[in-house]
């Protein structure tokens, strides 16, 4: 079942600096930056409807923290004309409590949807909002930082020195990319047409024309076969690949059908660096086992009949 986002301010998958509107069909030219902690935006509110809903907050909290200092004050009387006990009671059914807020709207699960699936709020889940899943955040990966490339999802963290031209590069990068230029849906030959150009963007030339890594040498198919991707068919292609500078390293495409909007096929790129200072290549298959469907209680993970193959 596809499942549309709500209207409201979300991750700008163009810049995940700031936060873009999405008006339940498509994102607007609407962008801001992220909002301070605080009560989340309601659903359905156009861009620039905030700053009304915000002074009825400030304003039912102002009169909401008088009520409770009169109340007490009151409390502090009565004690004072000997009703101590009673006052004490008082006193404590009325200590104000305040539960943390998210500016991130979540939709209200219905009961047809489980509330234990992975969130935009789960610190270990990244959320591609763009495409409809959240992809798990494993130790030793962060959130993109400081990265030109808005199809970051996630980095290891830390950089170092790139062997080849000046640079800073990072031992680990997850990118998400929809596919949009390609008549195919084969989640086979989508992976098979991307590989060659996964590996170029990570070990060939960068986006402003440098070899970080001297240019790739050679490379070679380790691993590819069929693989369920948040409860869909997809597929994956994995390359070794050998750089002039450096110790190379690993190149995943792994390619299936979005569940939200128009279930245009994604793309997601895993770029390991070879070599005791990159990442686990078991993270390549515990990442795609943890994606999941945004909102979709029945999505997720490498099913027990399509697995990945030699």
């Amino acid at each position: 079942m596809s499942m549309t986002p709500p209207p409201g301010w979300y991750r700008d998958p163009e810049h995940p600096h700031l936060e873009r509107w999405w008006d339940g069909t498509a994102w607007t030219e609407h962008r801001r930056e992220p909002a301070p902690a605080g009560p989340p935006p309601v659903p359905g509110r156009p861009p620039g409807g905030e700053a009304s809903g915000r002074a009825k907050v400030i304003a039912l909290t102002t009169a909401g923290v008088v009520l409770v200092a009169a109340i007490v004050t009151g409390a502090f009387v009565l004690r004072d004309d000997g009703g101590a006990e009673g006052s004490t009671t008082v006193t404590e059914s009325i200590t104000p409590t305040f539960a943390p807020t998210s500016r991130t709207p979540t939709p209200t699960p219905t009961p047809s949807e489980s509330t234990s699936e992975p969130s935009a709020d789960d610190p270990a889940v990244v959320e591609d909002q763009l495409n409809g899943i959240t992809v798990p955040l494993l130790d030793g990966w962060v959130r993109p930082q400081y990265i030109v490339d808005d199809d970051v999802l996630m980095s290891t963290d830390g950089t170092y020195d790139c062997p080849g031209d000046p640079g800073v590069c990072r031992h680990g990068l997850v990118i998400s990319r929809t596919v949009t230029s390609n008549d195919e849906t084969s989640p086979e030959s989508l992976a098979k047409a991307d590989i060659s150009d996964a590996a170029d963007y990570a070990y060939d030339r960068d986006l402003v024309g440098k070899r970080p890594f001297g240019g790739i040498e050679s490379h070679e198919v380790v691993k590819s076969g069929p693989v369920a991707v948040a409860g869909r068919a997809g597929y994956f292609v994995r390359w070794r690949v050998k750089t002039a500078k450096g110790p190379g390293g690993y190149v995943q495409s792994l390619a299936f059908q979005s569940s939200v909007g128009t279930e245009s096929p994604v793309v997601v790129r895993y770029v390991f660096d070879a070599g005791e200072d990159g990442p686990p290549l078991a993270d390549m298959d515990r990442i795609t086992k943890g994606i999941r469907s945004s909102g979709d209680a029945n999505g997720g993970g490498v099913g027990s009949s399509i697995g990945p193959t030699d």
